[in-house]
């Protein structure tokens, strides 16, 4: 059994909840197997997080191209590398939504090979959370990189030099992301998109070796502490977006009023209720009833008759998709229907909605990037679908993995403006200029250099089996609070 990170910003510290059930706590397999994301088919159907299938339609421009390179992976802790053709066609973008965005492109002169940098190859790094407790934690964010890379080789190169891909298991595991960033300092030129739950391990090490490291997101102090490190998901965590408990506010002022949180007691999910709940008070929510429940609790009833008794009409949850079923279904069946029930991005998984079933209709999530199920009105989104099948066929994308795409999107344009200029050094100072950071409207805008948690949410529900926008598709930005 490990021990868990000193703090972890949600929804990350859900999915640690399910890792620590991988560890011997009495909890249901389906809890262990579930992985934030949506299903799609090697057809290119997109099954969206409500169940429902869409294609990613002919707004997509014809595929054309082949990937041009070999991707070069590795396992930290192995000593052997595996080499071979990534593969496939792919989408052609073109302008803003081409490989390397709208950037102007700087002038070769001067390119000179260096770590990571041969006379025609980029080699850059990803290390995430594959193997472990919970197996395929964070695989997608992986996959994301790797068809980025895909994307990238079969449209685009920088001063004649295509990318190649190096990965590395982090394992749910401190040391083996610190393993993978002892290796990633000589074999590669920046690490790209990783993502992992433990991430305090190899923080130290990339900011020792001066190794820029464009993660999905940080999650633990030390991580965010880096400062060769950066969030295509900027996120700090004692900030908590204003936008919830605006909404609430304006929305269902009543059950504003009358508040609750709850929470699974273990890693740092009690952290991260205190801190959200500290954040809307201050914006004028009231909250009556803040409890923890074990996570080998799986009567819910008690939790249910003292929100009952205390006239609660907002129900926030901190947890796994199969804890947030558990407390509908307890909800539903002592008659207790309360005006919001309100959850983060961690309920959108097919999961939630098929297990849910009736009573988790009406749920309420706020998330920070473009649903999967409007993919046909995002072209960026369609790029991340469609080379994701590219490069694994079958694969579930998700909103990991989407601030993945977005990592090797940003480490590209940046890379791309400087040219022959580009250099670790010039590129992390690059980094720390960046600011609401979209990937072309990807994601809400994102504080990457300066390091604050993004502010703009907007607000689906679940009504008849199907996700849909609330008040609009735009998002809501009215600032952070500090715990």
């Amino acid at each position: 059994m490990f021990s868990f990170p000193r703090a972890v910003v949600a929804p990350v510290g859900a999915l640690l909840v399910l890792t620590l059930a991988a560890c011997g706590s009495q909890i249901d397999p389906d809890t262990v197997a579930q992985v934030n994301g949506v299903a799609v088919g090697s057809d290119g159907q997109v099954v969206g997080a409500d169940g429902t299938t869409t294609s990613v339609d002919g707004s997509v421009p014809d595929a054309s191209g082949s990937t041009g390179g070999d991707t070069t992976t590795t396992s930290a802790g192995d000593s052997g590398t595996t080499t071979g053709d990534s593969g496939g066609t792919g989408t052609k973008g073109t302008g803003d939504n081409s490989a390397t965005g709208g950037t102007k492109a700087g002038s070769c002169d001067g390119f000179k090979n260096q770590t990571g940098i041969t006379d025609d190859t980029i080699t850059i790094g990803n290390s995430s959370d594959v193997s472990g407790p919970v197996p395929g934690l964070f695989e997608a964010s992986q996959d994301a990189v790797r068809a980025y890379v895909a994307y990238y080789n079969a449209t685009s190169s920088l001063c004649g030099h295509k990318l190649a891909l190096k990965t590395y298991d982090s394992r749910t595991d401190a040391a083996a992301d610190q393993q993978a960033y002892t290796k990633a300092c000589d074999e590669t030129f920046a690490m790209i998109g990783s993502m992992s739950a433990f991430d305090s391990g190899g923080a130290s090490t990339a900011q020792g070796c001066g190794l820029p490291d464009i993660r999905s997101a940080s999650v633990t102090f030390d991580r965010q502490d880096c400062t060769t490190c950066y969030g295509a998901q900027s996120t700090v965590a004692t900030e908590f977006q204003n936008a919830v408990p605006d909404f609430v506010k304006k929305n269902h002022p009543d059950a504003a009023a009358h508040a609750a949180m709850l929470y699974i007691n273990a890693g740092a999910a009690a952290e991260n209720a205190k801190t959200q709940v500290a954040a809307m008070q201050k914006r004028g929510m009231k909250f009556d009833y803040v409890q923890g429940i074990d996570i080998s609790e799986f009567n819910y009833a008690p939790y249910v008759q003292q929100m009952k008794d205390k006239g609660i009409e907002y129900v926030q949850m901190i947890g796994a998709s199969a804890q947030f079923v558990r407390l509908a279904d307890a909800m539903q069946q002592q008659g207790f229907k309360p005006e919001v029930y309100m959850l983060d991005p961690t309920a959108y998984t097919s999961e939630f909605v098929k297990n849910g079933g009736a009573a988790v209709e009406g749920t309420t999530l706020f998330i920070n990037f473009t649903p999967f199920e409007e993919a046909s009105s995002n072209k960026e989104l369609q790029l991340y679908l469609s080379w994701l099948q590219q490069v694994k066929p079958g694969a579930e994308p998700s909103f990991f993995g989407l601030f993945s795409w977005s990592a090797a999107r940003l480490f590209v344009e940046r890379a791309t403006a400087l040219g022959g200029k580009l250099s670790r050094e010039s590129l992390l100072a690059d980094l720390a200029k960046v600011d609401d950071w979209t990937a072309n409207g990807l994601h809400s805008p994102q504080h990457v250099g300066p390091r604050h948690t993004g502010e703009c949410w907007r607000f689906i529900q679940l009504q008849k089996g199907r996700w849909v926008p609330i008040g609009g598709t735009k998002y809501l930005c009215s600032g952070t609070s500090s715990s």
